[in-house]
């Protein structure tokens, strides 16, 4: 089996350029298209070559404070103040300025176990799938798990 065989053709994609604004947005309206929750996108450039990933991860890391453990124990500080802060440093940002650029991809014929072994060891929720340069598809952990449980069953 390869990756191929489960991969997600119909994946949604954010650009460089974009707002951290709209892509909150389009994590949210790809959620609803799909009617499961999206954690995070890939970033294609204008010539549709994979530049990056973005994740709730990436985001959340961005906007907790860096001392939350100070802020933690100042209980007369009004959490909407501090939200407020955090939200506005959060506006002027571009997918470029959060996203991973790290990469780590398969190809088509990459066997579904190496898949599986590249995600546990590198921690990764979403495999994209290049074929002579170009995204093809996305293997997603979920997907990987319960094509393993139905063969198990």
């Amino acid at each position: 089996m390869f990756a191929e065989t489960i991969m997600d053709t119909n994946f949604h994609f954010l650009h460089p350029q974009q707002s951290i604004t709209e892509a909150v947005g389009m994590f949210k309206s790809a959620s609803i298209a799909e009617n499961k929750k999206i954690f995070g996108m890939m970033v294609i450039d204008s010539k549709e070559q994979l530049v990056g990933m973005l994740s709730m991860y990436d985001i959340l890391l961005f906007v907790r404070p860096k001392h939350i453990q100070i802020l933690g124990e100042m209980e007369d500080l009004p959490e909407e103040l501090l939200f407020e802060g955090i939200m506005n440093r959060v506006k002027p940002l571009r997918v470029e300025d959060l996203m991973s650029t790290e990469l780590v991809m398969v190809r088509p014929d990459t066997q579904l176990i190496m898949a599986m072994d590249i995600m546990i060891q590198k921690h990764i929720r979403r495999l994209p799938v290049v074929d002579k340069g170009k995204v093809i598809g996305i293997v997603y952990r979920s997907d990987l798990f319960f094509h393993f449980m139905d063969i198990l069953i």
